[in-house]
């Protein structure tokens, strides 16, 4: 294999460097194409300080969620955090700092972020208190508040597949905020169901190229159901 093969072999390699007071990027949504072993790595590092930039911040007891036990994040930036009563806790005692963010304003924050855009206008949040402080300009008669994009020390990820140049494919809405948050970290891994050798995978398939990933690690995933609703049967 080629010096461009970027599998390790472990956890402890997938994440080496990581420190704290970093800011890390993970992808999913919800409980939905989360990294799971990257984030009990993180966990079990006992890394503080930490800004995470995530869509959420998982459930009490797993994904995210789980570094909030040991108060491992100082900043969360989010756009939901409604499954999370620890979360909740820490924020009204003043353990977390908090800065939401709307959602396709946030999406956008990463994108930018990973193509090397420093900031954006947007209408969304325009009069809101999530506008209050930032620079307004009128494009076609309409106010624009400017947004900075975000860029993360690691960004963490889960795939489907990958091949060992760091080529990924995501499965259904597995894509959510994993593509975008592969592109906006310094080191990136990627934690995947299967690894497949180069030349397998279809390049018309390809969501992420590997010139965005540093680090691929195959994973064991739960997959646990953030929230179970069941249509009550019929008599």
């Amino acid at each position: 294999m080629s010096g461009f093969d970027k599998v390790v072999a472990n956890y402890d390699e997938a994440m080496q460097g990581l420190a704290d007071n970093m800011t890390v990027i993970a992808g999913g949504f919800g409980l939905c194409g989360i990294p799971e072993g990257l984030i009990a790595k993180i966990k079990a590092m006992g890394v503080k300080g930490l800004t995470v930039v995530s869509n959420n911040c998982g459930v009490d007891g797993f994904g995210l969620g789980i570094l909030l036990e040991d108060k491992q994040i100082k900043k969360m930036v989010s756009s939901y955090v409604g499954e999370n009563a620890l979360f909740e806790k820490q924020l009204l005692n003043g353990e977390l700092e908090v800065e939401l963010t709307p959602q396709g304003t946030l999406a956008e924050k990463m994108r930018a972020g990973g193509a090397g855009i420093p900031a954006f206008y947007t209408a969304t949040g325009y009069g809101t208190p999530v506008g209050e402080g930032k620079e307004v300009k009128e494009f076609n008669g309409r106010p624009y508040i400017m947004e900075k994009s975000i860029t993360g020390d690691f960004a963490i990820v889960k795939a489907w597949k990958a091949d060992r140049y760091g080529n990924c494919i995501y499965r259904h809405t597995a894509q959510n905020f994993n593509p975008i948050a592969a592109t906006a970290g310094k080191i990136t891994v990627v934690e995947v169901e299967e690894i497949v050798e180069p030349g397998e995978l279809d390049p018309a398939h390809i969501h992420t190229p590997g010139i965005y990933v540093d680090r691929v690690i195959k994973g064991a995933f739960e997959k646990r159901i953030e929230r179970k609703v069941l249509a009550k049967e019929e008599r």
